[in-house]
């Protein structure tokens, strides 16, 4: 495939917030998701002069044209014409050119071998700095993870508890990320998921685990972690880091959770190799390695699973060699969405295409589902 053309426009994303688009060839296009949360060490999402500048650079940059991308490691070539525009604007550009090169075939252009679909981990109860209201849950996300079934029977499941816990909490109001956002607190949250899924579970014979993602950071004061709505009894607490520590084990034993996300803050390396010796969960990085192949190695003997977010580090290259560093050393790539995003589907092909185990997508919304519909369809398509 050869770039003939390229196309920059600002868009919205499902926060009503403003993205980038990017159009190859008149044809093919992709826009950039972009996060509420976000961590320190992730690269930021546009250059210093804003989204307007990196729309007007790019519409304004002869050199693209005429460039031959005929497998992945052509992409080099463009970071290296592109070194001012990272974050965002790169990866919406890597996303369209893949489509072109693909013709939105993106996981065959990259692995006509591939034979396997994530499972997908949904976002059933939302709080943190995903929520705008006072006694919202401290944890950013209270997740859904079916074992390995079938792709179709694992997304119906979290899609009936989703609905069913909902229900239980009557008319409570939603995230962007298509959660449920009740004014509860973290144990109250996760006895309802759990009753919830003890019926699905016999129901739909799935078995289903419970995962969080704690956003420890968002609520690290530099010395205690602050919790403001701890439990019924007790809504504010201060917990020190070892104090932490324990809460986190308690939880992750008397709930059985599959999988705990940053459960503490993004430079605390030995408290999340603690809770991965206390337990057998997936204890997962995301503000502590920011899809960052420095930060992982350094985390290599903390974590056994790390989230992958391509517009953390602004560049699919080195996307792709955190997803092979982590598989070599038996660490579980999580390929993950953000708060604010867009109807473009390209980390379903990235997922399958890279055998990435889980996909993190969320449950409910047009752009979560699409995610998941683009799974679906890439399924009739494999071998």
């Amino acid at each position: 495939m050869k770039i003939k053309s390229v196309r920059a426009r600002k868009v919205l994303n499902s926060r009503k917030k403003p993205t980038i688009e990017i159009t190859i060839n008149k044809k093919y296009s992709a826009a950039a998701p972009s996060g509420a949360s976000t961590g320190e060490h992730e690269i930021k999402a546009y250059p210093t002069q804003g989204i307007d500048f990196a729309i007007d650079f790019i519409n304004k940059f002869k050199h693209l044209k005429g460039i031959k991308i005929e497998r992945f490691q052509d992409l080099k070539q463009v970071e290296k014409l592109l070194p001012i525009i990272k974050g965002n604007p790169m990866i919406a550009l890597e996303f369209a050119i893949l489509k072109a090169a693909s013709k939105n075939k993106v996981w065959h252009f990259l692995n006509p071998n591939a034979d396997d679909l994530p499972m997908p981990l949904g976002n059933v109860v939302g709080g943190g700095a995903h929520i705008k209201t006072k006694e919202k849950p401290d944890m950013q996300e209270f997740l859904l993870l079916p074992e390995k079934t079938d792709f179709a029977d694992a997304k119906f499941a979290n899609e009936y508890v989703h609905k069913l816990v909902g229900e239980k909490l009557g008319g409570a109001k939603m995230t962007d990320e298509g959660a449920w956002a009740p004014q509860m607190d973290t144990i109250s949250i996760l006895d309802l998921i759990k009753s919830v899924i003890d019926k699905v579970e016999k129901e739909l014979g799935v078995k289903i685990g419970i995962g969080l993602d704690v956003a420890a950071s968002e609520f690290f004061d530099g010395k205690n972690y602050k919790y403001t709505n701890y439990s019924k009894k007790i809504p504010k607490k201060n917990l020190t880091v070892k104090e932490q520590i324990n809460f986190m084990e308690i939880i992750t034993k008397k709930y059985k959770l599959t999988y705990v996300e940053d459960a503490f803050q993004e430079n605390d390396f030995d408290s999340f190799k603690e809770l991965k010796r206390r337990t057998k969960t997936l204890v997962c990085g995301d503000d502590l390695t920011t899809t960052n192949l420095e930060r992982l190695r350094k985390a290599k003997d903390s974590i056994n699973a790390i989230i992958i977010k391509p517009n953390q580090i602004g560049s699919l290259i080195k996307t792709k060699e955190a997803v092979d560093f982590a598989l070599k050393n038996k660490i579980v790539p999580v390929i993950s969405h953000r708060s604010g995003e867009t109807m473009d589907a390209s980390i379903s092909h990235l997922a399958v295409a890279w055998d990435i185990p889980i996909i993190k997508c969320g449950i409910h919304g047009k752009e979560r589902q699409a995610k998941l519909k683009e799974l679906l369809k890439i399924k009739k398509e494999l071998k």
